[in-house]
């Protein structure tokens, strides 16, 4: 098992041992580098740090210089530390909340196809501003410029270039973190950006039969980087390996998932729950205009806010 104390952190350690075993064979960089069919410039900057080999250029490099096997073994695995990092929550707090929201806004900019498993929670960039107030409750000190940031991510959503595609679980959305009428805003939400043509959101209703369970959130960017959240921190994976079990994974998932107006019935009959039990919130049954006007006025709310 992967300690998260070392995550991330062995990136040095790898370039040393790297370097140490060509030394020992005798090859010079070039001669290793021919060997692996790799740039001689791409294995010095493997040597020196400068770049972070993926386990399958590890294996090529130690089959390369005819490393035995159990070598082959405790590289990889250090291979693999260096590929995967863990960032714990403590310090995201002490750091501030929205200095993350740039790192993902980064992430968002330069990627083409981002796909969100989304098993527990709505993400943020398909919350409304008071979901995502909502979801920050728990965080100590000022989140105001947390929530702003939140919000700014959503433009990328409407960056025709990219591709998102959302899956959601039933449970997801059904965790009500907002009183019933704004939950019900947020599905409504849901719903219109269901319809933006860059957008594939897809609902995985319970009792959906499934041979894996939703054991966390992740998400996805293109094929070169794969995140795992859990209450502690944030896995960030690097290694092609990593990527591709959680792309098999989100196919998975995404084939039994229902889409386009299918999953909308689903997303309609969930809002409509939502502003059913929404009339026993306001106290003192108040009448039906009155109960229309306060939903009125939260749908107005939510439109001004973005």
């Amino acid at each position: 098992m992967l300690d998260p104390e070392q995550l991330g952190r062995k990136k040095e350690d790898l370039a040393e041992t790297l370097k140490a075993l060509r030394k020992a064979k005798g090859y010079t960089g070039q001669r290793l580098a021919s060997l692996c069919a790799m740039s001689q410039s791409k294995v010095s900057k493997i040597e020196t740090g400068k770049i972070v080999p993926s386990v399958v250029d590890v294996e090529r490099i130690l089959r390369a210089l005819e490393a035995p096997q159990e070598m082959v073994r405790e590289v990889s695995a250090l291979a693999r530390l260096a590929n995967t990092e863990f960032q714990d929550v403590r310090s995201l707090y002490r750091k501030g909340v929205e200095k993350k929201q740039d790192e993902l806004s980064g992430l968002e900019k330069t990627a083409k196809v981002i796909r969100f498993f989304l098993p527990s929670m709505i993400t943020s960039l398909l919350s409304t501003p008071e979901y995502i107030k909502a979801s920050l409750s728990h965080v100590p000190g000022d989140v105001s410029r947390a929530v702003a940031k939140k919000i700014e991510r959503q433009e990328a959503l409407y960056d025709e270039s990219k591709t998102f595609v959302f899956l959601l679980t039933e449970a997801a959305i059904k965790w009500a973190l907002c009183p019933a009428p704004q939950m019900a805003i947020q599905v409504d939400r849901l719903i219109s950006l269901s319809r933006m043509p860059n957008i594939r959101l897809g609902v995985i209703p319970l009792g959906t039969v499934s041979p894996r369970g939703p054991l966390n959130t992740f998400t996805v960017y293109d094929a070169a980087l794969a995140t795992a959240e859990t209450f502690s921190g944030a896995v960030i994976m690097r290694d092609p390996k990593d990527i591709d079990f959680h792309l098999s994974l989100f196919s998975l998932y995404e084939g039994i998932a229902s889409f386009d107006e299918e999953a909308r019935r689903h997303l309609h009959s969930w809002a409509e729950s939502y502003r059913q039990s929404s009339l026993f919130e306001y106290g003192n049954s108040p009448s039906l205009p009155v109960r229309r006007h306060v939903a009125s006025q939260l749908w107005q709310q939510s439109i001004l806010r973005g």
